[in-house]
């Protein structure tokens, strides 16, 4: 089984399809990473040599992927939030931030539904 920045790739699938399952690499930059290390695309993880698997490690190097991709997005909304944007209030709050409607949908965002008891009508 190759491992590549921290990720252990699937034996069974080709190389192109493999190397998407590290974050921030997916299908075109998986194949340029190929082609820049001389790996045929259609090859399995299992055909892989050690030699092919260094080459791969090499150009992998020259990308912002897996832990320092995520602490990079992660500051950049920090930072949305620490300068109080809109769309940093919207982060603060856990509400879509792109435009969508809130009143029925945006379940992901906003969690489980919340349900709120009626007031009780006054009796005369």
């Amino acid at each position: 089984m190759a491992r590549i920045a921290g990720v252990d790739l699937p034996k069974n699938k080709r190389g192109l399809v493999a190397l998407t399952y590290i974050f921030g690499v997916g299908n075109s930059t998986s194949k340029e990473i190929l082609e820049k290390a001389g790996v045929d695309i259609n090859l399995k993880v299992s055909e892989w040599k050690d030699d092919q698997i260094a080459n791969i490690r090499n150009v992998i190097g020259d990308y912002t992927i897996e832990g320092q991709l995520r602490s990079e997005n992660s500051m950049n909304i920090k930072r949305l939030m620490d300068i109080g944007c809109y769309r940093g209030v919207r982060h603060r709050s856990s509400l879509p931030l792109r435009g969508q409607k809130t009143k029925n949908n945006s379940r992901t965002r906003k969690g489980r539904k919340k349900t709120v008891a009626n007031k009780k009508k006054a009796t005369l």
